[in-house]
């Protein structure tokens, strides 16, 4: 998929996985990206956001792939059993990426259900990870680590698939604390880009928030 990038966001080819594998229990089950805000599904707000920034797109998400049909992006389910966490996303994405995408050396993988991703989310975690001379580098703001936003060598699946399997390790946070990520920060103010709704409640401000993000 070609891009938009200018010359000063000149990066590496970085294919985008869309973490979509969740079970939303606090919204009582579901796909939260399909929920809607202000008349648009919120997987179709994080496409609009990454597509310009990332070098093709595809989905993270168990069960029937035909619901996101719509969305023309191709669907890589876990192959880990028992809903494992986001870790197993990030792992399907990885493998999805070291069998399809040899060119990519780097991936970016982000919340499918995160409407106000920044438009600068590559480019700066590239340039984050550059600085640091790190495999991973991750999305901040409001002093909060967001883990699951983050960029990822792709020789890294070979130890996610350890900490999952062998050591039936889970925890995204201190995963990507075993290699000293990177971190890009953002601000808070007028919104938090990595606001995500996970509560039926969510929606409402979400859709308070995108009034302020131009719709």
């Amino acid at each position: 998929m070609a891009t938009d990038r200018t010359i000063e966001d000149n990066y590496p080819p970085t294919p985008g996985v869309l973490l979509a594998g969740g079970l939303a229990r606090r919204m009582g089950g579901g796909d939260k990206p399909m929920r809607l805000i202000a008349g648009r599904p919120i997987l179709e707000r994080v496409i609009s956001r990454l597509a310009p920034q990332c070098d093709g797109l595809v989905l993270n998400a168990n069960g029937d792939p035909a619901r996101f049909a719509a969305f023309g992006l191709t669907v890589v389910p876990d192959d880990v059993a028992d809903f494992p966490g986001p870790l197993a996303g990030v792992l399907a994405g990885l493998e999805w990426a070291a069998a399809n995408r040899p060119d990519a050396q780097y991936v970016l993988t982000a919340a499918a259900d995160c409407p106000f991703l920044p438009r600068d989310l590559v480019s700066r975690l590239h340039q984050a990870r550059r600085d640091n001379d790190a495999e991973i580098a991750v999305a901040e703001s409001g002093g909060q680590l967001h883990p699951i936003i983050a960029i990822w060598h792709v020789d890294l699946r070979h130890a996610i698939r350890h900490a999952l399997t062998v050591e039936d390790f889970r925890k995204a946070h201190a995963f990507v604390r075993r290699f000293r990520p990177a971190q890009a920060s953002w601000p808070t103010a007028p919104l938090d880009p990595f606001f995500n709704a996970n509560q039926s409640g969510d929606l409402e401000e979400a859709t308070r928030l995108a009034a302020l993000d131009g719709g």
